[in-house]
């Protein structure tokens, strides 16, 4: 499977991505997916799950309100109940759902907002069991993703036999037709130019949440739907592992890392990289390889019929890295599919994977992620590179430069000479021991101050 990237835009004078086969393949696979269970309808509330069974979009305002919803009965068209004015603008720009036929207004509980008297999970049930009933579906299992409380009485109460969904929607998401690989690579790129960026404007006095700034603006430009998190970690704040960023200024000799997760189009990224300040530690540029070998072992792996226990395996155990079970260490060492989420299938852990291996197949993408602490007690280095699994191996779709440590941050000239990338803090290279003296000079000096 080719790996392209397009531009953004639509051009008549080049085939690129084909938005309505991207609608018709993901339909196809649910669907798919949905003849090989034993349910007879899925029933979403997950924006992801939603947007892949009907190309419907509100934005990212509603992703935590639970307010949507859709059914898709087995053999049948999807049903999607939307907020307000939105089903109105389905009805109207969504010609794949027949206008009002299956774009209608409905709305959730609102995570327990509206009244419970109000009746409103009730009125869930009743469409949804309206549905099933018309497919002659009520007497088959109805698999959900995810649901509030009151809902799953409801529909219960309507005679419906709820189970897991979950499963079904992730293992048909699990593959990715060539538009969602084309669209995983755009959004790549977009972040690619967010660390060019982030990396010209690195340097002592920035603020971590100066750069998560920088990054945003830098991805809504090129039109990103949607940032969902830059990671901004640097200093000592680097060990352990603090997943979120503060207003810590950065210093000179410090590292840094960034994971950076948007949407473009829907489809998401997760994308680690690792800069030093000014200058390196020699711990820290070992981190930084011990990191990169433990990454570049992993993807030697990655082919079709690998598994997942194949990758982890050459990852060092919780203890190796100071931390007492995986359960403890769980997403430093870690592998996730990525696609109109993260962490969709597989997932690269040696919590799971060993035991639970999972076979990898041409067409996934995922990221993989690695993670060393340096000797010095408080640096760390973090890398992650997405990657699409191809007939004969993968290929890496992260581009910006991560072979390296690389150094960012103006370059100090003193009177002997540029001050080297990889150097021990400044406050003791005075000294005869910092120098690294061991002559009569030094003896005479009374060698370490």
């Amino acid at each position: 499977m080719a790996v392209r990237t397009f531009g953004t835009n639509a051009v008549d004078w080049e085939q690129r991505i084909d938005l309505d086969r991207l609608r018709t393949e993901r339909l196809a696979r649910l669907r798919a997916e949905l003849e090989r269970s034993e349910l007879g309808a899925l029933l979403t509330f997950d924006f992801a799950n939603i947007r892949y069974m009907t190309a419907t979009h509100i934005g990212t305002w509603a992703m935590d309100k639970l307010i949507r919803f859709a059914v898709l009965p087995r053999g049948g068209k999807p049903v999607v109940w939307d907020f307000g004015s939105a089903a109105k603008h389905h009805q109207l720009f969504n010609p794949w759902l027949d206008g009002t036929n299956r774009a209608r207004a409905g709305i959730s509980t609102l995570r327990g907002a509206f009244h419970p008297d109000a009746g409103i999970a009730q009125d869930v049930a009743t469409k949804v069991a309206t549905v099933l009933r018309e497919h002659g579906l009520d007497d088959q299992p109805l698999g959900v993703d995810l649901i509030e409380m009151p809902v799953l009485a409801a529909l219960q109460a309507q005679g419906l036999t709820v189970v897991d969904g979950q499963q079904t929607f992730l293992a048909a998401r699990r593959l990715k037709t060539a538009d969602e690989i084309s669209l995983l690579t755009q959004a790549c790129s977009m972040v690619d130019a967010a660390y060019e960026d982030l990396y010209e404007f690195l340097r002592p006095g920035v603020k971590e949440n100066e750069c998560v700034g920088l990054v945003s603006k830098t991805l809504y430009d090129l039109g990103s739907e949607y940032v969902e998190g830059v990671n901004a970690i640097s200093g000592e704040r680097c060990s352990p592992h603090p997943h979120v960023y503060s207003d810590r200024l950065l210093r000179p000799g410090d590292p840094a890392f960034f994971d950076i997760l948007h949407s473009h189009m829907g489809y998401r990224t997760c994308y680690y990289r690792c800069f030093a300040v000014g200058s390196a530690s020699p711990a820290m540029r070992d981190a930084y390889t011990r990191c990169r070998e433990y990454m570049d072992q992993a993807i030697a792996l990655v082919r079709p019929g690998a598994t997942t226990a194949d990758i982890v395996s050459v990852w060092p155990t919780a203890q190796e890295f100071g931390f007492p079970d995986e359960e403890a260490a769980f997403a430093l060492q870690y592998g996730h599919g990525v696609g109109l989420s993260i962490w969709e299938k597989p997932i690269f852990s040696r919590l799971v994977s060993l035991e639970h291996p999972e076979t990898l197949e041409e067409g996934m993408v995922f990221a993989l992620e690695t993670y060393w602490p340096a000797g010095d007690g408080w640096s760390a280095a973090r890398i992650e590179e997405e990657v699409v699994v191809t007939a004969d191996g993968c290929e890496v779709i992260t581009k910006f430069p991560a072979e390296e440590l690389l150094v960012a941050g103006r370059r100090y000239f003193a009177a002997g000479g540029p001050l080297p990338t990889v150097r021990e803090s400044q406050s003791h290279l005075n000294t005869a021991a910092g120098r690294g003296d061991t002559g009569p000079a030094a003896a005479r000096s009374g060698g370490a101050q």
